[in-house]
């Protein structure tokens, strides 16, 4: 039993130093995709006529040899994209299996709550509505939801007993509650007329209200079942 125990733990710490291994792989895969892609964008820019790097009509495009740089490097950025998503599918279903199999919530780092940060991004979508009239900036605001990696993280390898099931359940229902209230009071808003004068800033306006909407019910969720699971339930005096 002890050798059986000495050789799981073996295994365990093996495979927590491939995990790491892997990681620092991805993450210098991506650098190394990023730099390529900014050398290409150079290379574009001050001998290529600035050619994939600027907005053109693709309908009149001709390849030549000086576009290959940022072509290859465009692919090895796709490339990394699909890769990067795939391996974000194949972790969620691992995490949900060890779930099911330990009762346990699932292992994550509170350091990718930095993810929320790309959240920020969102507001580029403002400044490209007014340059070309594209929205899809707007989407990053999603990010902000991914600032409750911090408190999911708090919550690793916690036991889900019965408590800790009620205590997800009413984060659940509150943070979709108060984020749908919101949806709901800014669609009667903007339901009033148009904005500014303009409907094209109604669309703009319900966009962005969704979205941090549903970041909000995202944060809000992991935000609530750490406050119930750490505030000890008032005891009733005699």
């Amino acid at each position: 039993m002890k050798n059986y125990s000495m050789k799981k733990t073996s295994m365990k710490k093996f495979a927590e130093k491939v995990f790491s291994a892997k990681k620092r792989t991805v993450i210098a895969a991506g650098l190394v995709c990023l730099i390529l892609l900014l050398l290409s964008s150079w290379y574009a820019v001050n001998f290529n006529d600035a050619r994939l790097v600027v907005p053109m009509d693709f309908s009149e495009y001709t390849f030549t040899v000086k576009d290959l740089p940022m072509t290859c490097s465009v692919t090895l950025i796709c490339l990394y994209i699909f890769y990067l998503i795939a391996l974000i599918l194949w972790t969620a279903v691992r995490n949900q299996k060890y779930v099911r199999e330990t009762q346990t919530t699932r292992k994550i780092s509170p350091r990718f709550g930095f993810l929320g940060f790309f959240g920020f991004m969102g507001f580029m979508g403002f400044w490209t509505y007014s340059q070309n009239k594209s929205i899809s900036p707007f989407m990053f605001f999603m990010f902000f939801g991914f600032f409750g990696f911090f408190y999911e993280g708090k919550l690793s390898n916690t036991f889900m007993d019965e408590r800790f099931k009620e205590n997800a359940l009413k984060a659940q229902v509150t943070s979709l509650k108060i984020s749908f209230s919101i949806i709901i009071a800014a669609f009667m808003i903007l339901s009033r007329g148009a904005l500014f004068g303009n409907l094209e800033y109604n669309l703009l306006a319900a966009m962005v209200v969704v979205f941090l909407a549903l970041a909000l019910a995202l944060f809000l969720y992991e935000y609530l079942l750490y406050r119930y699971d750490h505030d000890e339930p008032l005891e009733k005096e005699d």
